[in-house]
């Protein structure tokens, strides 16, 4: 049984209402349920430096912050804003910017679940005598005798987010509620339809939320400027394009703007598709064709293991939010590190990324990619 439909009639519960459908949505199923429901919209940065342009999709604007508001008045809930810009900042903008400038891809929405989101909002939720934290991740936390809660996959799986969730500890997937794990993304804008509430046809965002227009490079180089010590580290002033070899192909406008296996923005003239194989510490770009990319193997630092595991395992391994999890052997080491073997090479392993462990549609643990094992 899913730990939403565990609690009794009366209980209280908070919801994160970002301003979106989704969430909207969540906090409707659990009303329907008789639950206690308090919405809550956490304003994790400055609303003031969204573009107008872009702050219907912010989930920090005015704008968000006003439609969570009228889908708790359409329900009949109370509704508070509460200001996490202090620890969002410190626990995901901050490092965000710093694994650029150290050449790895960090995952921001990992870092809100695991450091901001789910744990504040438990904390608040606790002093307001709530039971447990509700979102509107396309997730499922089912309880099973003998093995308490399980995260597992939602129904739709096209939309899953349990890859931004493996950072959680234990007793905050206990604590968690996900009313949209058996539903898919269809039926969720049909119930808000039928709801009539004010975020039914709201545009889904596919952007990072602290950089609405999608401007990564601009956003990097603003809080570069503002940062004399990672300016001074180099990455963000121009530099060499080179190929395996070490042949010069070309300057890119700073290291700390690109991913392994990113193609767009390198402007090198090849007979065949370039793609980003290395970020090397003195500001010099590695590139290479598809099948350079390839990895048989990557290390993860930093693990969470939602369910225990001492010795080496098989399950499947998902280094990308969209894509297959890959057949692999996966062995734990110790200082929270494991080693992960794949049963077939895969392309454009990122370190600062994600790698998270399935067991079917369970979730067994995670960790972020420490680095890569060529071929």
């Amino acid at each position: 049984m899913d730990t939403w439909k565990d609690l009794p009639s009366g209980a209280r519960v908070l919801v994160a209402m970002s301003g979106g459908v989704d969430s909207s949505v969540a906090a409707a199923i659990l009303v329907e349920r008789d639950l206690d429901v308090i919405g809550v919209t956490m304003k994790n940065f400055c609303y003031s430096e969204v573009p107008e342009e872009h702050a219907v999709a912010a989930c920090c604007s005015l704008e968000a912050i006003e439609d969570a508001r009228q889908v708790a008045r359409r329900l009949g809930i109370v509704h508070h804003v509460l200001d996490f810009e202090g620890p969002f900042r410190e626990a995901v903008m901050d490092p965000f910017v710093a694994e650029y400038a150290a050449g790895r891809t960090p995952n921001p929405c990992v870092r809100c679940n695991r450091f901001v989101r789910f744990p504040q909002l438990w904390r608040k939720a606790r002093l307001l005598g709530a039971e447990g934290v509700a979102t509107g991740h396309y997730a499922r936390a089912v309880i099973v005798e003998g093995n308490g809660v399980e995260l597992r996959r939602p129904v739709d799986h096209a939309k899953d987010q349990t890859f931004y969730l493996w950072g959680l500890s234990r007793a905050l997937v206990e604590r968690a509620l996900f009313p949209l794990g058996e539903l898919t993304k269809d039926e969720v804008r049909a119930r808000a339809a039928e709801l009539g509430l004010a975020t039914a046809g709201k545009p889904e965002s596919q952007d990072i939320c602290f950089i609405p227009d999608g401007d990564l490079m601009g956003f990097l180089a603003r809080e570069a400027a503002a940062r004399p010590a990672l300016a001074a580290a180099g990455r963000f002033a121009p530099g060499p394009i080179r190929d395996r070899e070490g042949r010069d192909l070309g300057t890119h406008p700073g290291s700390a703007y690109f991913t392994i296996g990113q193609r767009r923005g390198l402007g090198v003239p090849a007979g065949e598709p370039l793609y980003v194989t290395g970020i090397v510490e003195d500001n010099e770009l590695i590139v290479g064709t598809k099948d350079d990319l390839l990895a048989v193997g990557l290390e993860a630092e930093d693990v969470n293991w939602l369910e225990e595991r001492i010795d080496g395992f098989r399950a499947t391994v998902q280094i990308r939010h969209r894509g297959e999890a890959a057949r692999a052997w996966i062995r734990p080491r110790p200082r929270r590190r494991a080693l992960v073997r794949f049963d077939d090479p895969q392309r454009a392993v990122a370190p600062g990324q994600s790698a998270v462990f399935y067991d079917g549609e369970r979730v067994l643990g995670g960790g972020t990619i420490r680095a890569s094992s060529a071929p």
